[in-house]
């Protein structure tokens, strides 16, 4: 199973939302996927869908208070939304990830889906939530 995969299907879903307010995360889900994907990354994708719905307001809290001169509405939607799936696996999922896996994960899928300073950015806020919250 590739995680990535889950991942990659998730950021699609939030970014879709982001664009189109109205629209049931469950369409979303759908509408991105593209090709095949297995059962258990599909089954991962919609736990970090509907985990990251639910605790939009806290993981976005925290992403204002790390992202320095950054409002969180206002940054690139690519890299809200991986910051997003970043902070969810680390700090709230029940069976969380550790730091550096996610954050490596976060920087590999802003290499593919977001600006030439994407990763650098979601590094920098990550490394600094890790350092003043500690790893899991």
């Amino acid at each position: 199973m590739s995680r990535r995969n889950a991942r990659e299907l998730v950021l699609k879903s939030l970014f879709q939302i982001d664009f189109s307010k109205d629209t049931e995360p469950m369409t979303a889900f759908v509408a991105a996927k593209e090709g095949d994907i297995s059962e258990d990354e599909d089954a991962y994708a919609l736990g970090l869908l509907e985990g990251i719905l639910t605790n939009l307001s806290a993981i976005d809290a925290k992403i204002a208070a790390y992202a320095i001169d950054w409002a969180v509405d206002r940054m690139p939607a690519v890299d809200r939304n991986i910051l997003r799936i970043a902070i969810y696996e680390i700090f709230v999922a029940p069976d969380s990830i550790a730091s550096s896996v996610a954050i490596n994960e976060a920087v590999e899928v802003a290499k593919k889906y977001g600006t030439e300073d994407s990763g650098r950015f979601i590094n920098g806020v990550l490394g600094k939530m890790v350092k003043n919250h500690g790893s899991v």
